[in-house]
């Protein structure tokens, strides 16, 4: 699962995934409020991937979402 600051960037990133890693399945993207939060600009977005393969490199893609202020959690 990547987390990302907001929406642009986590659309930006699911598409760049695809051209960067070649992902056979389509992430999802989810919006994910902060808890007690109710306002929308507190909202961090989730691109979550599915890699039962163990395909992707861990390392790889940390660098990768840090470029656009995100990171990677294990869920």
């Amino acid at each position: 699962m990547l987390v990302l600051p907001d929406r642009d960037a986590a659309e930006e990133v699911v598409e760049a995934l695809g051209e960067r890693f070649g992902l056979s399945e389509q992430p999802r993207l989810v919006r994910d409020a902060l808890a007690g939060e109710d306002d929308a600009e507190d909202a961090q977005w989730l691109v979550v991937l599915r890699d039962e393969d163990g395909r992707l490199d861990p390392g790889e893609l940390d660098e990768f979402v840090g470029s656009w202020d995100g990171w990677r959690e294990e869920p």
